[in-house]
Parts: structure tokens; C-alpha cells; sequence
């Protein structure tokens, strides 16, 4: 146990320490602040009956449970109060509780201050969990005893005692969790941003600030990975404090991995230009896979060696939920890419083929135009499947685009995943591709995108 973290349990004995939200992080990290002889307290608000026998248990343990719709009061009454992710981090009561002299932190701010070790974090709007993934790939094809968590992976905070100095930490964070950091990690990517979350943050400059802060907090050694092709990102670079370093599709950066005009990725360092391996070579489908391992590439360079880079972009599969091949039936391949939660991760997807598709999208409104979308679905789609709330939305922007032919482009509404799977299966012949692809979140029918990809995949594994 590293000293810091030895003193951050002394200091919170005897601590109210109130928990907002019964979220995956928090389940775990309830009954380690209870052991460490914090007074506990769970924010929720969920019934007791919607929690269930969990309520029982966390009370067992000594842990108070403020429920229901008055869960947030008395919150200046605490010490510390540790936020989910996706409550707001200006959310009044948090900033009259802060107002007042209460620590409000998350788990990931905890974990920055805590972490003995070197850490890696990714952001952006699109592209965040690969990238993320291919870089804990890269340090464990290296050596390294890695730790993956943020959005993806295990709560890391949990499992601060088993992490070393000569472990590596790698993390995707949101903007939510982004937006009150004040420490930034020794090395951070920003693959790229475009809107996103704008029912959440107050206005776009809001969430580009809340993406910056992955940088503004480093210091003289740390290093920031910044997509030179992104208009926002790109303009980032006065503001690094340590090596800036660019990924680029169309140029060949000063430092920083790119694609060659021969389809080559190179990696361009204080020594000079290395070839890398052929785009072909990567296992993962699309242009954006590529980019991915562009700033991947960028991130660990000079930590891991070129023949370990190869060796992971010639067998990794790829991540759950995204392009995920899922079957194929009567000539017909399914792919899952529920993670495409934005209207720029489905043009990505669509990218990714050779032949127009068969796609389902729509699901929980984040405010962001379709507008942009529209083009490509008119362009890659055969037939457009729509659900959630977004339906008639990316149904207007999609008839309102120049181009588009009734005839050519069948639109179909359904109100959920069986009836669209169902439909998908009438419509398809051999030869087709079926991709669900939403182009927006999945919160008005799932909890999160990866319940909605499961779903599609049980409900596309029984068709007969």
C-alpha cells in the first residue's frame, strides 16, 4: 500500500462519506469506505422496493440508504460526496453542498489522486473504447501488468491496493466524468469530438471545455495524443504542456503515427519515420479502426515495441458491441454496433461496408442534428429501420435530404428491438448485411448500449 493511499484512509475514518447513486462503481466501493470506518451513505433516487434485497445488504453493513425523491437533502451535512458519472457535476445541489465546504469528488477523481502508477486515459466523442482497449492490449503484449477500467473494464478505485508502481492504468473517461477533474493523466488521447451529450451539457463549449481537461492538468513530462484531422482537437495543441503528439489520415504530422498515401501507418518520432504495417494487416474493419490505432500507436510509442504493435493489430478481434459480427443466417450476416451512440459513430459504421445495408437505428434523444447523417444513410442504406423516440427525426432529416428516393430507400417504424430484428429478417435476402447501428443512446428502452446490444444479439441468435 502506497503512502498517499495510507493517508486518504486515516483521513476518512470516522468521514460522512455519502454515495449519489447506485451505480457499478459505488457497489463496490460502498462497503470498502464502511470497512474503512467511514460513515456511509447511499444517495438513491430509486425506492427500496426498485433497489431490492441490495438495500438489505448495504444496511447490513452499516450503510444508511436516503431514498426516493428527497434523496438529495441535507447534502451540505456531509464531508465528501462522491458523484456517478452521469449525475451533473453543476447539478445545484452538488454546487450548494461544494458552496458549503463538502468535498465532491467521483471515483475517477479518487483514483487519479490515489494511482501509484503510470496512467493512460483516452476521451472523445467516437472511438474512446477501442482506442482504449488497443492500448491495454499494447502495454500487456509488452509486459505490463495493466489495469483497464473508466467506462470500461472493472472500477479501478476498488483495486487500488493490488496496483504497483510498474503497473499501467488505462482508462476512457466521458465528458461527465472529464468535466471536474483537476488532475490529468501522464499520457492522454482525444480521438476526436463533434456534438454529443448536448441534452446534458449546457451548450457544445461546455462539453469541448469538459474534453480539455484530460490535458490542462499535466505536467512537463506527460504526453497528449490529438487527431490532426478534427477541426476542435487540432487546436489544442498551443495549449499542451508536455509532447504534443498528432494522428492524422491526410498529413504527415511533425510527431505522431499517420496513413501513408500507400495505405501504410507510420509512426513519425524525434529519430525519424518508421513504417509500421500495412492498413490491410488490422484486423478490425473501417477507416475509423484505423484512426484508432493511429492515436493507439501515437500513445504508446517508445513504451512498446514495434513487433508487439503488429502482433496485436493482426489478432485483436475488436471490442463487444462494436461492428461485432454476430451470425449468419441463410446467407445473411448480423452485425452488432450498438455502441454507435451518435450520429457520427453510424457514418463510421456504414463506412465500414462494401455494399448498401439493411440498418437499424433510433433510441433516446441526445439533441443532436441528423442532419449529417442523412447523406450517408441515403448513400449505404438499402432499407432504414427506425425505433425510439429519434424515429421520426432521422425520418425528416433523411426525406429532407437531397437525394433521397422512396423507392430506393424504404423507411419502416417499429416500437422495439423484436419487431425490428423481425423485420430486418423479412426484408433480407441472401447476400445482405444487417447492421444495428442507432446513432443514438439507448436510454429511453435500455439502461446502456451494451444491455441494447445483448438483446439484439439473443433475439438475432433465435431466429430460424
Amino acid at each position: 500500500m502506497n503512502d498517499k493511499l495510507r493517508t486518504f484512509y486515516r483521513e476518512i475514518k470516522g468521514k460522512k462519506v455519502s454515495f449519489i447513486g447506485l451505480g457499478r462503481s459505488h457497489r463496490e466501493l460502498l462497503p470498502m469506505f464502511a470497512a474503512k470506518g467511514a460513515q456511509v451513505s447511499l444517495r438513491d433516487k430509486r425506492t427500496r422496493e426498485q433497489i431490492g434485497p441490495e438495500a438489505d445488504k448495504l444496511e447490513k453493513l452499516g450503510i444508511q440508504l436516503i431514498l426516493g425523491e428527497q434523496y438529495l437533502d441535507g447534502l451540505t451535512q456531509e464531508d465528501m460526496i462522491l458523484r456517478t458519472p452521469g449525475m451533473y457535476y453543476y447539478h445545484p445541489a452538488l454546487q450548494q453542498a461544494k458552496n458549503a465546504g463538502v468535498a465532491v469528488v467521483s471515483e475517477m477523481e479518487l483514483f487519479f489522486d490515489l494511482c501509484p502508477c503510470k496512467i493512460y486515459a483516452v476521451t472523445g466523442s467516437d472511438g474512446k473504447t477501442t482506442t482504449t482497449t488497443v492500448i491495454s492490449e499494447f502495454l500487456k503484449a509488452q509486459g505490463f501488468n495493466v489495469f483497464l477500467g473508466g467506462n470500461i473494464g472493472f472500477p479501478l478505485l476498488p483495486r487500488i491496493e493490488q496496483i504497483g508502481p510498474d503497473d499501467r492504468a488505462v482508462v476512457e473517461l466521458s465528458s461527465f466524468q472529464i468535466i471536474s477533474m483537476r488532475k490529468s493523466p501522464d499520457v492522454a488521447v482525444i480521438t476526436n469530438i463533434s456534438p454529443n451529450h448536448l441534452d446534458v451539457h449546457k451548450d457544445m463549449q461546455e462539453y469541448i471545455d469538459a474534453k480539455r481537461n484530460i490535458y490542462l492538468h499535466q505536467g512537463g513530462m506527460s504526453r497528449t495524443v490529438l487527431n490532426a484531422d478534427n477541426e476542435i482537437t487540432a487546436s489544442f495543441v498551443p495549449e499542451v504542456r508536455g509532447m504534443a503528439m498528432q494522428f492524422s489520415r491526410k498529413i504527415k504530422p511533425a510527431l505522431g503515427a499517420y496513413l501513408g498515401e500507400d495505405g501504410v501507418l507510420y509512426m513519425n518520432d524525434r529519430q525519424g519515420t518508421t513504417a509500421v504495417l500495412p492498413m490491410e494487416e488490422i484486423r478490425i474493419p473501417g477507416i475509423h479502426n484505423v484512426e484508432n490505432y493511429l492515436a493507439a500507436i501515437s500513445a504508446v510509442w517508445g513504451e512498446v515495441s514495434k513487433e508487439n504493435i503488429v502482433s496485436v493489430a493482426k489478432t485483436f478481434p475488436g471490442v463487444e458491441h462494436r461492428i461485432e459480427f454476430v451470425r449468419e443466417l441463410d446467407g445473411v450476416k448480423w452485425y452488432n454496433d450498438s455502441i454507435a451512440s451518435s450520429p457520427t459513430r453510424t457514418i463510421a459504421g456504414l463506412n465500414s461496408f462494401h455494399q448498401k445495408i439493411i440498418l437499424i437505428a433510433g433510441g433516446y434523444d441526445k439533441k443532436i442534428p441528423f442532419e449529417p447523417l442523412a447523406p450517408k444513410i441515403i448513400e449505404k442504406v438499402k432499407a432504414l429501420i427506425l425505433m425510439g423516440v429519434t424515429a421520426p427525426k432521422i425520418e425528416a432529416a433523411v426525406r429532407a435530404c437531397a437525394g433521397f428516393d422512396e423507392q430506393a430507400l424504404p423507411i419502416y417504424h417499429v416500437s422495439n428491438m423484436a419487431e425490428a430484428v423481425e423485420k430486418a429478417k423479412e426484408l433480407a435476402k441472401q447476400g445482405d448485411i444487417v447492421s444495428l447501428s442507432p446513432a443514438c443512446a439507448s436510454f429511453d428502452l435500455y439502461p446502456d448500449f451494451e444491455a441494447r446490444g445483448r438483446h439484439f444479439k439473443e433475439l438475432v441468435h433465435e431466429l430460424a
